[in-house]
């Protein structure tokens, strides 16, 4: 029985590898170009929900008001001197200027935003100084109630 394809049919005496007459399917290789693509996606995902999340970190660690509750009108109408010596927070709505004194400050009358009855702050001049107050604007800040229940304003920073 003779091979199909023996040494004396293709060679003169020449040794000849047993592979050099079979066909060869080279097997394509992948591109890594896709690779590179989706990890360079990945990355850039990442970044950018990185850079997201530190911007809202940075915003909620720079509150200075962020460990304060909020300021609790119906209990400081019902009993404002159970509240002496308490600091809160208020997101603050001008509702009307009830005065100016040099030195001492301004009494402001605010609604806040979780009640719309109005308080009386007082605002004193250290921190008053440059803000202008305009009925309708909106006011973050961080208030004691003193003595007699009056409240104060320690600092104050606009909307």
């Amino acid at each position: 029985m003779q091979q199909p394809h023996s040494i004396d049919e293709h060679t003169s005496g020449k040794v000849v590898s047993p592979f050099a007459y079979s066909e060869v399917s080279e097997v394509p290789r992948k591109s890594s170009g896709g690779a590179i693509v989706l990890w360079s996606a990945v990355i850039l995902i990442l970044l950018g929900a990185g850079a997201v999340g530190g911007v809202f970190l940075s915003r909620y660690l720079s509150d200075p008001y962020r460990t304060l509750e909020a300021f609790p009108v119906s209990k400081y109408l019902d009993t404002p001197r159970a509240l002496a010596g308490s600091k809160f927070k208020g997101e603050l709505r001008v509702e009307a200027d009830l005065g100016w004194k040099e030195g001492v400050g301004r009494l402001m009358l605010f609604s806040m935003s979780e009640d719309s009855r109005p308080v009386a702050v007082m605002v004193p001049a250290g921190v008053a100084n440059g803000i202008y107050f305009t009925k309708g604007q909106s006011y973050m800040a961080e208030l004691e109630v003193k003595e007699g229940g009056l409240i104060y304003a320690n600092s104050c920073r606009k909307n």
